[in-house]
C-alpha cells in the first residue's frame, strides 16, 4: 500500500472546515476551522487518461495513457474507497479511456486496437473486442445498455490534437465525427454528453447531448459558443451531467464553470461564483446524491486548486477550498481528473504536476451533517465616543455547534454609512467566542456595521447581526504661550501649538487671532499652522494695560473648532 496519511498546510486565504471519517485538510472561504486530516495515494502512473468509479465494489480504477508509441504496455491502478491500492492490471498495449458497465461487473478499457474487458471480481482481462486503431487516446461512456468509444487516429502523434476522431460503439461506427479528441460523458436518463476541446481545426468547439436509449444514438441540443466575431469560443476540459439530468456543467479553461440546461444547453437561470482569480477551471464533477458540486482547477501558490461547493447555485454557502502545491500534493487537477462516488461520500481526485509526469489520487470526503453557528446581536463599541478618522472597535460574540475548531473562525464585516457599504474584510473569533471588528470611520454620522459568518460545509451560515454607531467629529485644540508682561515699545510675541485628532486636514490650518483692550476688540492678521502644528503671532499693542489675545479655528466637515486665549499686561 502507497497511502500516506499526514497534515496538510492551509492556504493563507482560506480556512479549515471538518470531513467526515478520513477527510482532507481543506480551505473554506470565510468560514469555520476544524480538525481535518489527509489521504493521498501517489499514482504508479507517468501520464493520466481516465478515471473509473465502481460503486458496487467499491473500487477506483485510474488509467494510464502513454499513447507516444506502438510498444508501450498499460497500467489501470485499482484502490479501495479509503485510497488503499488493490492491485495493478498490466495491457500489452497502451490504454486510455475506461467505463463501467451498468451493474459494475466489467470494466472496459481502450487499447491501441481494441477494447479490453476487465472483470472488476477478479480483474482479469478477457474477452476483447477489437476496434479501429487508435493511438491519440480514446474517451470511452457506456449509456443506455451500450459502450461508445472515441476512436481518433494520426500518422503523427503530433498532430492528435486535431485529428479526425470517430464516435464508434461496440456495435460498429455511429457516423458521428469530427477533429479533436472528443470528450465523452455518460449520464442519467439515457444521456451522453459529447464536446470538442478547441484545436486548430475547431475554432469554435461543440457540447452537444445524445439520448442513447434503445441501443440507438440520436443528437438533442447541441451548442457552439463563439459569437459573431469569433470571441467566447469553448476550451472544454471536461463536463458532467447533474444528479438529475437536468443540468450540465462545463469545465471551459476560457471562462471557468459554465451551467447550462440539459434540455437545450442555454445558460442556466443562475451560474456559480467565478474561481479564484488566477485558476484556470480543468475538471468538474456532480455528486451522485445532488447535493455538491466539485470544481478543479489548475492553479499556483496558495490559489486553491479544488472547490467543493452546495450543487445549488443560490446556495450562498462558502465552498470548501483544497490548496494542493509540491511533491506530496501534486500541483493541480488534472483535466478530467474528478469522479465521486455514488452516493456522495467521496470525492475521488487526480491531482498532477506542473510537469504532468506525476500523478496522485485524494479522496476527499464532504462531512456528514453540518452544525449551527450563532452571532450574538449585543455589541460593545470603543471609544465610546467615535470620532471621524481615529481608529473604533467593534466587539462581539459568536457560538458554534460541532466539535472544537483546531484553527480560529472568521467572520467578515462591512459599514454603511451614507457614502455606501464599504467591505471591512475578516476578523478572527478568539476562543472565548469574541471578535473585534477593527475600522476608521471617515465620516461624520451614523455607521452601522453588519457582521456575517458565511458558513461551508461543516456550519450553517449565521443569521447578520447589525451595530450601528454615532459618529462625531475629531476635536481639536489650541494651546498658546505668552508672557505676562510686553511693553508698546518691543511689542508682544506668542508662540502656539495647533493639534487635530482624526483624519490629516488636507491643508494648513489658518488661524483667526483677535486683540480685546481697552479700546474694544479688532482683528489682527491671520496666521497659518507651520508642518509641525506650531504658529507664532508678533504684534505691536495700540494701548496700555491688559490686552487679550484671542486664536479661533472654525472647523471643517470632520473637525471640531476650537479657540484658545491670552492676556498679556502691555506697559509703554
Amino acid at each position: 500500500m502507497n497511502t500516506a496519511h499526514r497534515p496538510r498546510r492551509l492556504a493563507a486565504t482560506v480556512l479549515a472546515a471538518a470531513l467526515a471519517g478520513t477527510g482532507l485538510t481543506v480551505a473554506a472561504a470565510p468560514a469555520a476551522h476544524a480538525a481535518a486530516s489527509v489521504v493521498v495515494a501517489k499514482l504508479p502512473i507517468s501520464s493520466y487518461s481516465a478515471l473509473a468509479v465502481d460503486n458496487v465494489h467499491r473500487r477506483v480504477y485510474v488509467a494510464d495513457s502513454r499513447t507516444d508509441s506502438y510498444y508501450n504496455s498499460g497500467i489501470i491502478a485499482v484502490y479501495t474507497f479509503d485510497g488503499e491500492r488493490v492491485t495493478t492490471i498490466s495491457t500489452t498495449q497502451h490504454v486510455s479511456g475506461l467505463a463501467l458497465s451498468a451493474d459494475g461487473a466489467t470494466l472496459y478499457a481502450g487499447g491501441r486496437d481494441w477494447i479490453y474487458k476487465v472483470d472488476t471480481t477478479t480483474y482479469q482481462v478477457s474477452n476483447n473486442s477489437y476496434a479501429s486503431t487508435d493511438n491519440c487516446g480514446r474517451s470511452m461512456a457506456f449509456s443506455g445498455g451500450q459502450l461508445y468509444f472515441t476512436t481518433p487516429y494520426s500518422y503523427y502523434t503530433s498532430q492528435c490534437d486535431s485529428t479526425l476522431a470517430y464516435l464508434d460503439s461496440t456495435a460498429g461506427r455511429t457516423n458521428w465525427q469530427d477533429n479533436g479528441k472528443l470528450q465523452l460523458e455518460s449520464g442519467p436518463g439515457d444521456r451522453m454528453l459529447m464536446g470538442q476541446p478547441l484545436n486548430a481545426n475547431a475554432t469554435n468547439p461543440f457540447v452537444t447531448v445524445f439520448d442513447t436509449s434503445n441501443g440507438t444514438l440520436v443528437r438533442n441540443a447541441a451548442r457552439r459558443f463563439a459569437d459573431a466575431d469569433g470571441k467566447g469560443a469553448l476550451n472544454l476540459k471536461d463536463m458532467a451531467f447533474s444528479a438529475d439530468g437536468s443540468k450540465v456543467a462545463v469545465a471551459d479553461a476560457a471562462y471557468g464553470t459554465r451551467l447550462l440546461n440539459t434540455s437545450d444547453l442555454t445558460d442556466a437561470a443562475s451560474g456559480y461564483q467565478a474561481l479564484p482569480s488566477g485558476a484556470t477551471a480543468s475538471a468538474v464533477a456532480f455528486s451522485g446524491d445532488g447535493k455538491y458540486i466539485a470544481r478543479g482547477a489548475s492553479a499556483t501558490g496558495s490559489t486553491p486548486d479544488l472547490l467543493v461547493q452546495p450543487a445549488d447555485p443560490a446556495d450562498s454557502t462558502a465552498p470548501l477550498e483544497f490548496v494542493f502545491e509540491g511533491s506530496l500534493d501534486g500541483d493541480r487537477v488534472a483535466p478530467r481528473g474528478m469522479e465521486w462516488a455514488a452516493d456522495g461520500s467521496r470525492l475521488f481526485t487526480v491531482t498532477t504536476n506542473a510537469a504532468g509526469s506525476q500523478y496522485w489520487l485524494h479522496v476527499v470526503q464532504p462531512p456528514a451533517v453540518q452544525y449551527d453557528v450563532r452571532l450574538s446581536e449585543t455589541f460593545t463599541h470603543s471609544p465610546a465616543q467615535a470620532v471621524a478618522g481615529e481608529p473604533l472597535s467593534v466587539r462581539g460574540r459568536l457560538e458554534y455547534d460541532g466539535p472544537a475548531p483546531a484553527e480560529p473562525l472568521k467572520v467578515t464585516a462591512t459599514r454603511t454609512d451614507a457614502n455606501g457599504t464599504h467591505d471591512l474584510g475578516t476578523f478572527t473569533v478568539k476562543e472565548d467566542g469574541s471578535y473585534t471588528v477593527l475600522d476608521e470611520p471617515d465620516l461624520v454620522g451614523d455607521a452601522t456595521y453588519t457582521v456575517s459568518y458565511l458558513g461551508d460545509l461543516t456550519h450553517r451560515p449565521a443569521n447578520d447581526v447589525t451595530h450601528t454607531v454615532s459618529v462625531g467629529k475629531a476635536p481639536t485644540s489650541i494651546a498658546l504661550t505668552a508672557p505676562a508682561e510686553a511693553s508698546i515699545s518691543t511689542g508682544v510675541e506668542i508662540t502656539g501649538t495647533f493639534t487635530a485628532q482624526g483624519k490629516a486636514l488636507p491643508e494648513r490650518a489658518v488661524l483667526k487671532v483677535q486683540r480685546t483692550d481697552r479700546e474694544g476688540t479688532g482683528t489682527l492678521s491671520s496666521v497659518t499652522v507651520a508642518a509641525d502644528g506650531t504658529f507664532t503671532i508678533n504684534d505691536i499693542p495700540r494701548t496700555r494695560r491688559e490686552t487679550t489675545y484671542t486664536v479661533n479655528w472654525p472647523g471643517d466637515d470632520l473637525h471640531e473648532g476650537s479657540t484658545a486665549s491670552a492676556t498679556v499686561y502691555v506697559t509703554r
